[in-house]
């Protein structure tokens, strides 16, 4: 058995792992714990069986041997006791035994009755194996003594205390799991809903001593990011307020250069410069759009307006699809995403298409569609990383700075989406923005 195959057996989940190791410690300590319990009752109900077997096999063959031969039958029942009885005869055929045989009943029998009687032993096979031990009383009569040892009978009320007991164990290894597990699940639910864009609600720090150190650690760390990325929005945003002046300073002299095809690249240069100071910004506020209240919006009229404005200006761009559904959330993140992507597909092949439809009953999903030169397969989530631009069509030659998808795919985030990029059947590329209901 190879070894993905054989640790497939073994349980993925914490819960489950510690769960069954529990519960297979617990189980084999209950066993062991009944198991020596059940031998100890077995040793003594045949230590107390060897001692009755003992004085009543003395007993009764005393009483049998002085009694007339007449009488002896109606004893027989009285005599008689739930692992031997007596029989008036030579008894059944099986193999003899040797009166120095290592048995316990052998032993017994002989130690209270050997010396006068002189009994022989065999043992009987068949369904129910037993031994019998012959013997002649005083006037010649064959008398048997069957014995016929078994385990005293089980009370009918030890099952139902087993499963009690197994019931308690379950229940024990429940509470135990949950209690083990329950901060781990609630640090885990914590790190998936940590949103740079806000602050999360803190964990509590209490429980045990292990449980309050992670949660402190987890609620400075996520302080440290939320201060991190504060004094990065405030660098950036201090950066371009001192850019602006330079910037604007420099285009007012390159206004008064005396050279015309100088002053068109200063210009230009001036330009892109100053678009990538906004975008910078823009980019970076993008991480905090959470900031912005959410509110409830009618998706097929947000649309329709999204793209008559572009039509307005004689963009080629075309809306398909209707959910006819109220949407939360917040409508300005929402239009700069969809306005980046309707943006970025009108650049690199002077159209766009626009298609909305439900995904399932808590998702949807608005697609941005273009038949441009695509994106190479190993670099369609790179692209949505910050000031990556590729080697292709999409690159600085066409003005871009490598920041509108990055800035889209920080407001989907903030947003609750998720933004994801695929080449499109036949040439082109799909932009697909998923959102919950």
């Amino acid at each position: 058995m190879s070894a993905p195959s054989r640790w497939r057996i073994w349980p993925r989940t914490l819960a489950s792992r510690l769960s069954l190791i529990f519960l297979v410690g617990l189980l084999l300590a209950h066993g062991l714990s009944f198991g020596l319990l059940f031998f100890e009752r077995y040793q003594s109900a045949e230590s107390m069986m060897l001692g009755n077997l003992e004085r009543d096999v003395q007993t009764a063959v005393a009483i049998l041997d002085r009694l007339p031969a007449e009488e002896r039958p109606a004893w027989l029942d009285q005599l008689e006791r739930r692992t031997y009885r007596f029989v008036l005869g030579p008894g059944d055929d099986g193999e003899p035994l040797d009166a120095g045989n290592d048995n316990d009943v052998v032993r017994a029998i002989n130690s209270v009755i050997g010396q006068h009687y002189r009994p022989s032993f065999s043992d009987i096979g068949g369904v129910t194996p037993h031994l019998q031990a012959h013997l002649f009383l005083a006037d010649g009569s064959p008398l048997t003594i069957d014995v016929r040892p078994s385990v005293m009978p089980m009370a009918d009320w030890l099952p139902v205390v087993l499963l009690a007991q197994l019931a308690v164990l379950l229940g024990c290894t429940w509470l135990a799991v949950r209690t083990a597990t329950r901060p781990l699940a609630r640090l885990a639910r914590a790190a998936d809903t940590l949103d740079p864009n806000m602050r999360g609600p803190r964990l509590d720090e209490d429980g045990p001593s292990e449980v309050a150190y992670a949660a402190t650690a987890f609620n400075a760390m996520q302080d440290r990011i939320a201060a991190h990325l504060e004094e990065r929005l405030q660098i950036l945003a201090a950066i371009s307020h001192d850019l602006q002046t330079p910037i604007t300073r420099m285009k007012l002299r390159v206004e008064f250069m005396d050279d015309a095809a100088g002053r068109d690249k200063w210009e230009q240069d001036l330009g892109e410069m100053e678009r990538l100071v906004h975008e910078g910004v823009a980019y970076a506020r993008s991480v905090h759009g959470a900031v912005e209240k959410p509110g409830r919006v009618d998706l097929d009229a947000f649309l329709a307006s999204l793209v008559y404005d572009y039509q307005d200006t004689g963009q080629k761009v075309s809306l398909e699809g209707r959910l006819d559904i109220p949407l939360n959330t917040r409508p300005h993140a929402l239009r700069r995403i969809l306005g980046n992507l309707i943006d970025n597909a009108l650049k690199f092949s002077g159209a766009a298409e626009v298609r909305v439809r439900a995904e399932s009953e808590s998702s949807l999903s608005i697609e941005v569609l273009d038949r441009g030169p695509g994106i190479a397969e190993e670099e369609l989530t790179a692209v949505l990383q910050p000031f990556y631009r590729l080697e292709t069509s999409r690159n600085r030659g066409t003005g871009g700075t490598g920041l509108g998808l990055a800035i889209a795919q920080q407001l989907a985030l903030a947003i609750g989406g998720s933004l994801t990029l695929a080449n499109r059947e036949g040439g082109g590329l799909v932009a697909r923005l998923q959102l919950r209901r």
